[in-house]
């Protein structure tokens, strides 16, 4: 078999075709829209952390995360925050995320990655399960949503919502 060289006048438009292409699919370049992994990032983190929950509770986790990337105290990316070792449900960036569910998940990370929060969650950079009975002096509850309950670490003196809020839902856009 013989082999056929093109001239490298041939091959090099092929070549930026092949990486304009890649680029496109890789979400670069355009400023509309935030890397796809942003976007990977925070629907593992929604959807490994709220997926069957309601939409307020999705978008509430994603500000959550939005408010870590905004804190010196977390790292500066969303990707860092959610990859951050034991913060999130284990194997959030490792496990397959596949439900019903997935595309409310993605359309929440897209809208929180363009802006959107919810609007109680103010500088809330933590969250547990609804159900569980935390027993630190310095949390302050901020919102319970989506069977999560949403919380500020305040000195002790400042805190005056020491329990989870009521489940409140239906704040979010739709």
């Amino acid at each position: 078999m013989r082999e056929i060289r093109l001239p490298l006048s041939c091959t090099r438009p092929r070549i930026m075709l092949a990486l304009g292409l890649l680029c496109i699919a890789a979400g670069c370049g355009s400023a509309r829209h935030a890397p796809s992994s942003d976007v990977d990032c925070m629907a593992r983190a929604i959807y490994f952390e709220s997926h069957r929950s309601s939409r307020d509770g999705m978008i509430a986790v994603g500000s959550v995360v939005m408010n870590r990337v905004q804190s010196p105290a977390f790292p500066n990316t969303i990707c860092g925050v959610v990859s951050q070792k034991g913060q999130f449900a284990p194997g959030v960036m490792t496990k397959q995320m596949g439900s019903r569910s997935t595309p409310a998940v993605m359309a929440a990370a897209q809208s929180v990655i363009r802006g959107e929060r919810h609007p109680q969650i103010a500088n809330a950079q933590f969250f547990h399960a609804e159900w569980y009975q935390a027993s630190f002096n310095n949390i302050h509850y901020v919102v319970t949503t989506g069977g999560n309950a949403f919380y500020e670490k305040r000195r002790p003196e400042a805190v005056t919502a020491r329990r989870p809020l009521p489940a409140t839902e239906g704040l979010t856009r739709r």
